[in-house]
């Protein structure tokens, strides 16, 4: 049975594709297939977004404090239809809603993103990882090539706009101090707050 949905510290994770325009040398993903206690999150394929309802509707959202969009993939390989999933929980629940994301969502969906945002997400959190463009490139490895940090930037300024909070994330094994305190200062110029992930093996 494929893990859909799974359970982490107080939020309920929603693992919609194992699909991911980078690479990125840190990833969890190349040497273990789970997270926290859950099954693989390899998909068999990418559930319907019926499957996802019913997979949230079989959780008690009492519990819990958020729902995270962020399983073994980028969630907004499936922008469309975490919105759809986004506009149901909404129906049913005032429980916070987060996407964790590359911030790439305009070069994967080739449009401005951040507005379909509005009124749906709560928090979104967004992996920097670098100071400057081309650390970037030799960190993450996204497909997009050298314009995926600018357009990174752009998405969570624009983010600003949109949702009431957004985050900057860099994980401590890929930067230094010095460059965290860097990453500190980009995070304030496109109106975000910084957030210094410790590695998980």
């Amino acid at each position: 049975m494929m893990t859909i949905t799974y359970l982490g510290k107080t939020a309920i994770y929603v693992n919609m594709t194992n699909r991911c325009p980078c690479s990125c040398t840190f990833c969890l993903r190349q040497n273990k297939d789970h997270v926290f206690d859950a099954d693989s999150l390899w998909l068999e394929r990418e559930p319907t977004v019926k499957e996802v309802c019913d997979s949230i509707d079989s959780r008690d959202l009492t519990m819990f404090s958020e729902i995270v969009f962020c399983g073994y993939g980028e969630p907004t390989e499936r922008l469309y239809d975490l919105l759809e999933v986004a506009k149901y929980i909404r129906s049913k629940s005032d429980i916070k809603i987060r996407i964790n994301t590359n911030g790439l969502a305009d070069l994967i969906c080739n449009e401005r993103t951040a507005p379909k945002l509005k009124g749906l997400i709560d928090t979104v959190s967004i992996s920097l990882n670098a100071t400057n463009k081309e650390d970037y490139l030799k960190v993450v490895r996204p497909k997009f090539g050298i314009e995926s940090y600018d357009a990174m930037l752009q998405f969570a300024k624009d983010c600003t706009k949109f949702v009431s909070n957004v985050v900057l994330t860099v994980v401590d094994v890929v930067t230094t101090k010095k460059e965290q305190e860097v990453c500190k200062n980009i995070a304030k110029s496109v109106g975000a707050t910084l957030r210094i992930r410790a590695y998980e093996d």
